[in-house]
């Protein structure tokens, strides 16, 4: 996890922490679904949609970027902005996620771990600070408002922060398909195939069965989160090799004993890596403990007031009117913000231990339980009966022939904290690649908010994948018709910045978004 919490993890794998819903329980009743401590929750304005009907938004996802959508939706409505439909009905919107329930990092609530943001940048207060949904009335309806203003910070538990997003979820489990994941993203057939598209089918499959269903949507929205990345140098799928995301509900089942002496290593030099080699040390009071970075060392994050307004709202329209030189060039700038980057205080609490080592075993590190290998890269790997054979080599001999400086280090468990990869929508995207400029076509049309795209950030089958300041994917011009499109979130930070894939301006977007899609039911065009 980097210093500024980041969106990705709604994949994590089994939910450990927080409450589960009953599925006895009827969760459409019109008494709500009942939360952990016994507060009573009510519907959203939004309303379960026949399956067979055409759905004004499908959303694929449902971690904290779709909720603030569901959120922004069900505030407009509450606030009289949102217009009803011809219908005379809420807008149809379904959210298809892949877990069993909404989880939020569930790998890496680690005991003792904070928030790295305010929470005044939840899912509405930035947007709306009268709406329901702030973390504010979370602490009020759960009885902690008090209490909670007593612990004099803005900074709540990572595990607490988890329990509101939950919360929020809950209101609207009618309109969300949990355990269904998302196969294909496809334009909607029409009996004259020269008209515009103007819809799109969301081809699913049930993750228990395998059964397939098929949705139609007017406009789709992609909001998958990154999926983890593991080293090359590493075999995918080895039971002892685990990433980072997985480690909290995985770790306790591997290693069993709390007195044994496991030994584990960490790959990364991130916050994610740092509270896991740490945390190893604590749950394990007899492990030996490495972690491998390829940086000289391991650098604190900057969250000084005027760098941190980078994650501001407004920051998005600055950034994104920039060339692609100037954008990259200031992202590379601030990437101390969020990548690769650790909080201070677990520095020092880092260097403290290896200090008090080093009084107490000697300058040999490896004599000491608990080793720090910067500047060293991982170059083998070998399994041996019940144990794990990793090779590293330190980065200064990495180019040579001879390998006399390798070490060869016996360990129990590996834990990849080496970050997510951001590729999976455009896979989920190809049958669409036909609506999509070539690459010497120009940028599409306009945004319904009137901004020009700017520079590919990926492409499908040779066409571009341009995406608009409202995040819509830009499609040859006549392609597609008005009212109906694809809208990307997490994957634009080339163009919208850092804060594209974390939960800071979250809020504010969700609204951006949903006036771009429902522009024209929302009065005088604004949220």
């Amino acid at each position: 996890m980097a210093p500024h919490s980041l969106l990705d993890g709604h994949d994590d794998g089994p939910v450990t922490n927080g409450y589960t819903v009953d599925a006895g329980r009827d969760a459409n009743t019109a008494n709500g679904q009942q939360h952990n401590n016994g507060h009573v929750q009510s519907q959203s304005h939004l309303r379960k949609t026949p399956s067979e009907d055409e759905h004004d938004l499908v959303c694929v996802g449902f971690g904290p970027a779709s909720l603030a959508i569901a959120v922004a939706i069900h505030d407009m409505i509450d606030n009289g902005s949102f217009q009803k439909l011809g219908s005379g009905s809420p807008p149809k919107v379904l959210f298809l996620e892949k877990q069993p329930r909404f989880a939020w990092h569930a790998g890496m609530l680690l005991p003792g771990a904070k928030m790295q943001i305010s929470f005044i940048k939840d899912m509405a207060s930035l947007r709306d600070p009268t709406s329901s949904f702030t973390f504010l009335n979370y602490l009020h309806k759960n009885g902690r408002l008090v209490e909670f203003t007593n612990l004099n910070t803005f900074l709540p538990a990572r595990v607490e922060y988890e329990d509101y997003l939950r919360w929020c979820a809950g209101f609207f489990s009618d309109v969300v398909q949990y355990s269904t994941e998302v196969v294909s993203v496809s334009p909607a057939k029409a009996s004259d195939p020269t008209a515009p598209v103007s819809g799109f089918t969301v081809t699913s499959k049930d993750v228990k069965t395998g059964a397939l269903t098929v949705h139609r949507a007017k406009n789709v929205l992609l909001a998958i989160g990154g999926q983890p990345s593991i080293p090359k140098s590493l075999p995918s799928g080895h039971p002892r090799v685990i990433h980072s995301s997985q480690y909290a509900h995985l770790v306790p089942e591997i290693l069993k004993e709390r007195d044994s002496p496991y030994r584990v290593a960490v790959i990364g030099a991130g916050q994610s890596a740092a509270e896991i080699f740490n945390n190893i040390q604590t749950l394990y009071p007899n492990s030996r403990t490495s972690l491998i970075m390829r940086s000289e060392f391991m650098k604190p994050s900057d969250d000084s007031p005027f760098v941190n307004s980078i994650f501001n709202p407004s920051f998005v329209d600055s950034l994104y009117q920039k060339s692609a030189t100037h954008r990259r060039a200031l992202l590379e700038g601030v990437r101390s913000t969020n990548y690769g980057v650790v909080r201070l205080e677990l520095i020092e609490r880092l260097y403290e231990t290896m200090y008090d080592q080093r009084r107490e075993l000697g300058s040999d590190d490896r004599k000491w339980p608990h080793r720090i290998l910067s500047a060293t890269d991982v170059v083998g790997f070998e399994n041996k009966s019940d144990k794990i054979l990793l090779t590293v080599r330190p980065l200064d001999c990495a180019s040579t022939s001879t390998a006399k400086e390798d070490e060869t280090l016996e360990v129990d468990l590996i834990v990849a904290a080496t970050g997510y990869k951001r590729q999976s929508h455009l896979t989920m995207m190809e049958d669409v690649a036909g609506l999509l400029p070539e690459a010497g076509e120009p940028n599409g049309t306009p945004s319904s908010n009137g901004f020009k795209t700017k520079d590919p950030e990926a492409k499908i089958k040779d066409r571009v994948v341009r995406v608009s300041r409202d995040y819509s994917v830009q499609f040859t011009p006549g392609k597609v018709s008005p009212g109906s499109g694809i809208w990307l979130q997490g994957c634009c930070e080339e163009t919208h910045g850092l804060s594209d894939t974390l939960l800071s301006i979250l809020a504010v977007r969700s609204g951006e978004i949903v006036n771009s899609i429902f522009g024209g039911n929302l009065q005088n065009g604004k949220a």
